[in-house]
């Protein structure tokens, strides 16, 4: 004889509260994976960008009264805003975990724009003569002097990609920023401070304690 009661199902759909733990784990997860990626992409492009300065950009000749002299012009030479957005870039995205709401969406501007203008510099300054013309009048003493054979490196373009690093992390920033933690976690978001942990109790018969409690004066043999 066939019993006409189903059977019971086994499969019990998830709690609430497990689906909404598990929503917040990988939204929690999704925030690390950011902000490492900002932080690299950042500390990476700012670096680049200082060591692209300091190399060489562009070569030439210039005709003095000995024959002609070689003369080489630095990233430094030729453009100084590679390396200082570079500075203000990274400064920004270490204040990007220092500000909240507004501010840390400021931050996070000022480092995107850090980066589009580190690009653009370094691409306006891959065929530049000026800074090889200027060595070149200073070399002759003629004002009039130009700088002949000239030629470029790769430098200005590691440059630029180095601002195309930064930009990447300030698009990071302003896209995910809000859910990345701030600085410091003494504070509560009310601005309340963080309770303190109760402090135990010493323990009276520890030698340490012993000696702690005379040199308060106190009797540590007397019930309290």
């Amino acid at each position: 004889m066939t019993s006409a009661v189903p059977p019971p199902r086994t499969d019990t759909p998830p709690e609430p509260a497990e689906t909404a733990e598990a929503a917040e784990t990988k939204e929690q997860r999704g925030s690390r994976r950011s902000i490492a990626a900002a932080l690299l992409l950042g500390a990476v492009g700012a670096a680049l960008a200082l060591l692209a300065s300091r190399q060489a950009w562009a070569h030439g000749t210039a005709s003095v009264a000995g024959g002609d002299l070689s003369l080489t012009a630095s990233g430094g030479d030729v453009t100084g805003v590679p390396a200082a957005l570079a500075i203000v870039g990274l400064a920004a995205l270490v204040a990007v975990f220092a500000v909240r709401r507004t501010g840390r969406v400021l931050v996070s501007l000022l480092l995107t724009l850090s980066g589009a203008g580190t690009v653009a510099a370094a691409l306006l300054g891959a065929g530049d003569s000026a800074a090889l013309d200027e060595k070149a009048a200073t070399a002759s003493g003629d004002a009039a002097a130009t700088i002949s054979d000239l030629s470029h490196t790769g430098w200005p373009y590691a440059a630029a990609a180095a601002g195309v690093l930064l930009l990447l992390a300030g698009l990071l920033a302003l896209t995910y920023g809000r859910s990345w933690p701030a600085m410091s976690g003494r504070y509560e978001r009310d601005g309340s401070p963080s309770p303190r942990k109760a402090r135990r109790a010493p323990d009276p018969e520890r030698p340490e304690e012993l000696w702690k409690a005379l040199d308060r004066g106190e009797d540590p043999t007397r019930e309290a």
